[in-house]
């Protein structure tokens, strides 16, 4: 067999759910409860010794009922062989007494995974933790086609949420990441490709993740004083650039209205240092101490 044949083979689930029959289980015990008089009388007329062989038979079929819970799967198989599965909640009788049943639950589970060390995109050392919900929608591919399909769905979702987490940087700190997805800033971005990588890692196993969202981001412990001073410094620099800009407005409107109203005329050096003086009271961290100029301008 050629490589990619034998790759196409083995990305195609080989179990998959199969409608199993059955009948009401009440139906079933009537039937059962029927069959024992109908089997000794049977045996009487034939055979006498035919009843060492029927009344076990009978004892045996008690074997055939199952009580299938709400949002549960009960998989039959025969001998090791996968037969079928039943859905049908309720008390179900089945044909033939010796299957064997295996159940699996099919309610919403939920689990956080454990905090991760990974290097974000720009290979800032990070913490991080994510919530995935799940639930198995095909009892066969998850009995069958994975060892423990719980463990297997920890493992996979911690394995995607390490990949995703090296494609973004933590935050935008660097030029780079300016006008970018990052992980703090972009929750609902990161949140839906976490979800697709994790399901198209579980599909294989019949598993299907309603919802992956990040639980926990932080910088490792290593770079987070110096991550807070650079965070802490972006901040302040924003802070000034705003103050600076609001300053200038209200310089050039002071400007405009000493000139329109015809208050006082500037020369190019008084306009200088009025504008100087101006931008120091309004740009000044602390309040200004007033200088009463009692001379020329």
């Amino acid at each position: 067999m050629e490589p990619n044949a034998r790759t196409e083979e083995m990305s195609e689930p080989r179990y998959r759910d199969v409608d199993a029959k059955s009948i009401n289980g009440f139906l079933g015990v009537g039937i059962h409860l029927i069959l024992l008089p109908v089997l000794l009388i049977i045996g009487a007329l034939v055979a006498w010794p035919l009843n060492i062989i029927l009344a076990p038979l009978w004892f045996l079929m008690w074997n055939s009922y199952v009580v299938v819970n709400p949002n549960e799967a009960v998989a039959v198989q025969f001998f090791g062989k996968y037969v079928a599965t039943l859905k049908d909640e309720g008390f179900r009788f089945f044909l033939n007494p010796l299957y064997s049943k295996s159940r699996v639950s099919m309610r919403i589970n939920n689990f956080e995974s454990s905090k991760l060390k990974v290097n974000d995109v720009n290979a800032n050392p990070i913490d991080i933790a994510a919530v995935v919900v799940w639930r198995v929608y095909d009892a066969a591919e998850a009995l069958f086609e994975v060892e423990n399909y719980d463990h297997y769905v920890q493992i996979q979702s911690e394995a995607a949420l390490r990949a995703m987490s090296t494609k973004y940087p933590y935050d935008a700190i660097e030029e780079k990441d300016i006008g970018g997805t990052t992980l703090s800033s972009h929750q609902d971005i990161v949140a839906e490709e976490l979800q697709a990588s994790i399901e198209s890692r579980l599909a294989r196993a019949g598993i299907e993740v309603l919802e992956a969202r990040i639980s926990y981001l932080a910088y490792s412990t290593e770079i987070a004083q110096a991550m807070l001073r650079r965070q802490q410094a972006s901040a302040v620099v924003a802070a000034r650039r705003e103050i600076v800009d609001g300053a200038v407005g209200m310089v050039e409107l002071a400007l405009e209205q000493l000139s329109e109203k015809d208050i006082i005329e500037l020369d190019e050096e008084k306009k200088a240092t009025m504008v100087s003086n101006l931008l120091v009271v309004l740009c000044s961290e602390t309040d200004t101490t007033p200088v009463v100029n009692t001379g020329s301008l």
